[in-house]
């Protein structure tokens, strides 16, 4: 019986991780906060874009040709030493982030936010820290994930479509389609793309799968390939969400380890020391308060180390670990306002998204079309319950939920988000 009881929950975990797409709001809020971290500091340093980036940076462009010929590292910005290439370059690294925030052919726009991040940062790699290092991983990773499932134009886009309205049709994804396999083609005769392997390859991967995908949806919708293409879709978001959480327990961890080696971490005066100085103290003032108190000094100092730490482990309890993020999440919140870091933290909140409770991401996405509505002078549509309508979580309402949250709680029950809430809730 234990044999047969086993076979059958083997059966269901992996019908469960091939038949869907995994934590679809968790992998949404990934999406939109890394690209509006990355959208709103390329705004920021506009201005300073030369500087930093460009003809005018202190690490001149045959310094990092030198060193890229070295590591083989990727990145767009030493195809030509060329101004008017360096703005295009930034140009589109703000325009796709832009679009894959709001979720406009979402899979395309990844692979242009990825070479964009990684073309930017690898021209000047002093220029980065701890948040540009997730950023530059989580652009990898966002690739392979379906991050538009929800809160994306695609995903209003497929709705209509499943709702029989119709419209002219998409024009723009085979046009994109082309538009990179040239440059894909151009870059493999021209090595332009970078010493390494695995980058070219991915690139393929993509390209090659993404024309299968549309093929096979315009000519054979309800096929056995489309099925099949479906499934590995899945198993590629789901394996690469695991990977997204497991970088985030390392990125704790590690930090956490090796604050507890340092001296000052030890005797509880670290943060002390940021806040003394003037390049972390936007807020002078603020600073010497908190500065002052030797008390809270320490408090923080060991609560910071303490929660990095102990976060991995609470992954075994939810509520434990619901806690711990809201702990987090306020610290980066602190660490931007006290230390001048918004970016940084901004990029950390963003990858804490992950282990966000479904719920509560519903619900959220319920108070910001509220919002949205009022805002505009819309009324709010409640959907009425459809027959086969799972029950919301925490309501025991089929279908349609209670005021504007009822949209985002019927798009949980269709994903399947109770699956996700489960890995990631």
């Amino acid at each position: 019986m234990s044999t047969h009881g086993s076979g059958h929950a083997l059966a269901r975990g992996i019908q469960r991780i091939t038949a869907s797409a995994l934590g679809p709001y968790q992998s949404a809020v990934i999406r939109i906060g890394f690209s509006a971290t990355y959208l709103l500091f390329l705004l920021r340093e506009f201005p300073h874009r030369h500087e930093m980036y460009g003809p005018d940076a202190p690490w001149r462009w045959d310094m990092a040709q030198q060193l890229i010929s070295g590591n083989q590292a990727f990145t767009t910005l030493m195809w030509t030493d060329s101004t008017v290439w360096f703005e295009i370059v930034y140009a589109l690294a703000l325009i796709a982030a832009g679009l894959l925030m709001v979720g406009w052919h979402t899979r395309a726009m990844s692979v242009l936010f990825m070479a964009g991040v990684v073309s930017l940062q690898n021209r000047s790699i002093f220029m980065g820290d701890g948040g540009d290092n997730v950023i530059h991983l989580m652009a990898i990773y966002l690739m392979l994930t379906r991050c538009g499932q929800v809160w994306s134009l695609d995903a209003r886009r497929a709705r209509r479509t499943a709702e029989g309205a119709r419209g002219p049709g998409d024009a723009v994804g085979p046009l994109l389609w082309i538009a990179f396999g040239a440059v894909l083609v151009w870059g493999m005769a021209t090595r332009s793309l970078g010493g390494t392997v695995w980058l070219p390859t991915l690139f393929w991967i993509l390209w090659v799968a993404q024309g299968a995908w549309w093929a096979v949806n315009r000519y054979a919708p309800r096929s056995e390939h489309r099925t099949l293409l479906d499934v590995i879709a899945n198993l590629a978001h789901n394996a690469t969400l695991v990977v997204i959480m497991a970088e985030v327990c390392l990125i704790y961890a590690t930090a956490g380890w090796y604050k507890i080696q340092g001296s000052r971490w030890q005797d509880g005066t670290a943060l002390y020391y940021p806040l003394k100085l003037d390049y972390f103290s936007p807020w002078p003032a603020l600073s010497d308060i908190l500065a002052s108190s030797g008390l809270m000094v320490m408090v923080v100092t060991y609560a910071t180390v303490a929660v990095q730490v102990a976060f991995p482990f609470t992954l075994f309890n939810r509520r434990v670990k619901n806690v711990l993020l809201v702990v987090m999440i306020c610290e980066h919140a602190g660490i931007a306002v006290l230390l001048g870091l918004p970016f940084f933290s901004m990029a950390m909140i963003a990858a804490d998204a992950v282990f966000l409770p479904t719920v509560f991401l519903v619900w959220l996405g319920g108070r910001v079309t509220l919002g949205r509505d009022r805002l505009l002078g819309r009324r709010a549509r409640v959907p009425a319950p459809r027959d086969g309508d799972a029950p919301v979580p925490g309501t025991g309402t089929p279908g349609a939920g209670t005021g504007a949250s009822a949209p985002g709680a019927r798009e949980a029950a269709e994903h399947g988000t109770d699956g996700g809430h489960t890995l990631v809730g």
